[in-house]
């Protein structure tokens, strides 16, 4: 059985260093994938050059988070945003197919209510149509309360829930272990109960989102034992080291070791 794969979330590993740089540190680190948040148009290029360069595939973007000095974060659940939910979700869909990524993750934003979810079971459809045809996956991810306030999606449940509304079969959850367990949540029984519908998964230590070898979750004991009870897909490292992210890498040795399923 392969050794458990890792993906780098360059944004939060090497912040401020230019996306093709990032990659190329990502790869010399020992990371076998990447995700990407919110790619600049201009950068295109030389992230494209750079994932041929180092052969790692992109695992994702996200869509527009919206007015962020105003604290938008996402615009697909918002009453009355849908024109520019759809254009944002057009961009992130352009940006994945000039980059080959596999998923784009449609950010919901900040909104509560029966028009929320309308607006966002809407975007989703309009996601999916678009994104089908290129086998491009899309994602919603619940957050926590304490880092997203007044997040659309924070329940696992719910994710399922909107997804057998849109009536489409190529959107899945992103079950970010972090997330779940600032909420309360156990990863490995929310897996479960999700089933197929786990599309990726990221994980950072809590409650502090730094190197994920501390903290209430224990990774190197759950991410094999997510492997084993089916996850096939990469491990998302998406977390703020605590100094040098390089010096704090030793996770990686250790976690990779868990040998109980493939991946990737």
């Amino acid at each position: 059985m392969a050794a458990l794969a890792f993906s780098a979330d360059l944004g939060l590993l090497w912040p401020g260093l230019a996306p093709d740089r990032a990659i190329s540190r990502a790869a010399a680190a020992g990371f076998t994938a990447i995700e990407l948040h919110w790619p600049d148009a201009g950068d295109i290029p030389a992230i494209r050059a750079a994932l041929d360069r180092t052969g790692l595939p992109l695992l994702g973007l996200n869509t527009a988070r919206g007015d962020v000095a105003a604290g938008e974060f996402g615009l697909s659940a918002l009453p009355g945003r849908s024109d520019q939910a759809r254009a944002a979700i057009e961009d992130a869909l352009a940006k994945a197919r000039a980059l080959n990524a596999r998923a784009v993750h449609v950010m919901a934003g900040k909104a509560q209510g029966d028009a929320a979810q309308a607006g966002f079971v809407a975007a989703l459809r309009h996601a999916s149509d678009l994104a089908a045809p290129h086998g491009i996956t899309v994602l919603i991810e619940p957050l926590n309360h304490r880092d997203v306030p007044g997040y659309f999606l924070t329940d696992p449940a719910h994710a399922a829930a909107i997804i057998a509304e849109t009536g489409r079969d190529n959107i899945r959850v992103m079950l970010d272990c972090y997330h779940m367990g600032m909420n309360g949540l156990d990863p490995l029984a929310v897996q479960a109960a999700l089933g197929d519908l786990v599309g990726h998964v990221q994980f950072a230590a809590v409650p502090d989102r730094t190197e994920p070898d501390h903290g209430r979750i224990d990774y190197a004991d759950l991410l094999p034992r997510m492997a084993q009870a089916g996850y096939r897909g990469w491990f998302g490292a998406e977390y703020r080291p605590c100094g040098d992210t390089a010096a704090g890498l030793g996770w990686m040795k250790g976690f990779a070791a868990g040998r109980a399923g493939s991946n990737g």
